[in-house]
């Protein structure tokens, strides 16, 4: 190549890199205006225009990315090595993000731009910005102003009293004295209970408000000696001001409110790695890629988890399985014993009663993408082209897949190619755990299925199929719902009574003796195929009709169709509601 020529295909380069730097600037920056309105929103109490903030923000990635592509395409056109322009490009790219505190973030951003221009099967280090498969940690915390560090000199309630106070929600306190002595009371019980003394070394709270739904979240971590735990403590909105709600002191407790059923979080800080780290510290247990997602931040949050689950493999010889629980119409879904993962690819042929097709079951796991899941739906993590060695699967689920699943899964050599699936975390399938666990953890999942119903019913979903097969229970004994293909909004449902028939005939018949049309609900139905499976104690049935009665209900449903027509959107919270302070009524009135 002449000098002339090299030195035009080092402009090129440059442009290309300065094009996807400059996308991914126009990513970052409408995500913080986004994220920085949310205390505004709160402050007001603007819950809609929050709500529909969060779905804005969460085609952001996607958006720039799609511009970013179609830009650098036409550029790509007139260079007969696009894999070399490419390289080159990288390494300047690489420059011009070594010095941005979101350095992940912007790495994320050039290899989605990256596999869109080359459709990338699996992992190609020739093009993208390389990781190495090493563990990587989060920025360290070092000097920023990420915290403030709290040293108790006078008694609990004066130390949590002045945490609160350093909080500008510029909106009046009902009651911060009594607030201070709830949380202290707490704080020293937490501390008698778990550590044995009521000695504290500090507290470290997080400078940015943690903000979602209807609630604000101040976030910290207690420490002692070596020892540390979460402090959470949620603020919402009361008659006349701000109210705390509850304090959340164990790692059970906080990692709810991060949890993979809830919506993402609005929080606004400029070097998210360290926001990263410092949840990380309090919630060992939780992975780095749920609280990048936690964060909003799901695009990187899917990049993580494809590391952990490459060094996962790379540490491990377990193959691919079935995954336990009943095996879906639609979907064929596995996992590795190793990772606490499922994975889901969608058949090619349903069979009856199933009716639906490919892309009506990627508009329903759009649906809950956009929704707000109230602590009741698995988030699903959407991947293209990803790529496994043949010999980590099992022989029979591979001949599942390549059997069912042609359309989306191949084998390429010794690679299994699969150009589309979705992940969630594993959870213990509701049915399993009804069977399995003790008559007292079995009641217990069973009520709160009937809660879980509830709980989407007021958020507006609809989940099609209401068997136990289609639940799960998470490790905080909190049921949640996970197959997607028939849900759909409550307010597009018709609930009905079912019409009497005109003969016993009738009722026997197999097909029903009335019109039923798409959308069509018959609650009086549900009992029928709500039953629990056999060997579950007959009691725990019965107890369930006696809580949750009201199901098998038209009333009940019409009701709720009223209550989201009226805009009456209940309130959700990450947290049992046994652990909410009682707060008396500031009429005296009950």
């Amino acid at each position: 190549m002449s000098e002339d020529n090299l030195e035009n295909f080092d402009q090129i380069a440059t442009g290309v890199a300065d094009a996807i730097h400059d996308g991914y600037v126009k990513y970052i920056t409408s995500f913080q205006e986004i994220t920085r309105r949310a205390g505004n929103h709160f402050a007001n109490q603007e819950w809609s225009s929050q709500d529909q903030e969060a779905v804005q923000r969460l085609g952001l990635h996607t958006q720039e990315v799609n511009a970013t592509v179609a830009s650098v395409k036409e550029t790509l056109k007139s260079v007969p090595d696009q894999r070399g322009l490419w390289r080159a490009a990288r390494l300047h790219y690489r420059r011009r993000i070594s010095g941005r505190s979101d350095l992940d973030l912007s790495e994320t951003f050039f290899n989605s731009v990256t596999r869109r221009i080359f459709t990338t099967i699996g992992i190609d280090n020739d093009v993208e910005l390389r990781w190495f498969g090493a563990s990587t940690l989060p920025k360290s915390e070092g000097d920023s102003n990420l915290f403030s560090t709290w040293t108790r000199t006078r008694d609990s309630a004066a130390l949590i009293r002045s945490i609160l106070e350093s909080y500008d929600f510029d909106i009046p306190w009902v009651d911060l004295e009594s607030d201070a002595k709830k949380v202290a009371a707490k704080v020293d019980a937490f501390l008698l209970d778990a550590w044995d003394n009521l000695d504290l070394d500090n507290i470290d709270m997080l400078r940015p408000v943690f903000y979602r739904n209807k609630g604000a979240y101040l976030v910290g971590r207690l420490r002692y000696l070596n020892r540390l735990t979460p402090i959470v403590i949620p603020v919402i909105h009361s008659e006349g001001g701000l109210a705390v709600d509850t304090v959340l002191l164990t790692e059970s407790q906080a990692s709810r409110l991060f949890s993979f059923t809830r919506s993402y979080f609005f929080v606004e800080w400029s070097r998210p790695s360290e926001l990263v780290g410092f949840v990380k510290s309090m919630l060992p247990l939780k992975s780095i890629s749920e609280i990048y997602t936690a964060f909003g931040f799901n695009q990187h949050g899917k990049t993580s988890l494809y590391r952990a689950l490459y060094r996962n493999m790379q540490n491990s010889n377990d193959k691919f399985i079935r995954a336990r629980g009943t095996p879906g119409m639609v979907m064929t879904v596995f996992t590795l014993v190793s990772f606490n993962v499922v994975f889901k690819v969608i058949k090619d042929r349903f069979d009856p009663p199933k009716n639906t097709t490919h892309q009506a079951i990627k508009d329903c796991y759009k649906l809950v993408y956009h929704h707000d899941r109230v602590g009741r739906m698995v988030d699903a993590q959407e991947f293209e082209n990803l790529s496994f060695d043949a010999d980590r699967f099992d022989p029979d689920l591979l001949e599942e897949l390549l059997t069912e699943a042609s359309r989306t899964v191949r084998l390429v050599g010794d690679q299994v190619v699969i150009s589309h699936l979705y992940t969630e975390r594993q959870v213990y399938p509701l049915n399993l755990y009804l069977r399995e666990m003790s008559a007292d953890k079995a009641e217990a999942a069973a009520l709160d299925w009937g809660s879980a119903i509830k709980d989407l019913a007021a958020a507006n979903i609809w989940p099609g199929d209401l068997f136990t097969k289609n639940f799960g229970v998470t490790r905080h004994g909190s049921v949640v719902f996970y197959d997607y293909d028939e849900i759909c909004l409550i307010e597009d449902c018709r609930f009905r009574e079912t019409p009497q028939s005109n003969s016993y005939e009738e009722e026997m018949r197999s097909q029903p003796w009335f019109a039923v049309e798409r959308g069509d609900v018959f609650p009086e139905q549900f009992p029928t195929f709500m039953a629990f499976p056999s060997g579950i104690d007959k009691k725990i049935w019965e107890r369930f009709k006696t809580v949750h009665g009201d199901l098998f209900s038209t009333d009940f449903w019409k009701d709720v169709q009223t209550q989201l027509s009226n805009n009456q959107l209940p309130d959700f919270y990450p947290y049992p509601e046994h652990l909410r302070f009682r707060r008396q009524p500031l009429s005296g009135k009950e």
